[in-house]
């Protein structure tokens, strides 16, 4: 069961380190752009 709790506890910790370098990659920047654009063209703005 121990290794079973290590294992989620490492891949948590990878998702968050990963999570974290998109962020300072600007990919959330990217992602709400792209999103603000999608939803323009769906209700006509652009």
């Amino acid at each position: 069961m121990k290794k079973k709790q290590a294992l989620w506890a490492a891949l948590f910790i990878l998702g968050l380190a990963l999570v974290a370098l998109g962020i300072l990659n600007g990919g959330a920047r990217d992602v709400l752009a792209k999103a603000i654009r999608i939803c323009s063209e769906c209700i006509g703005l652009g």
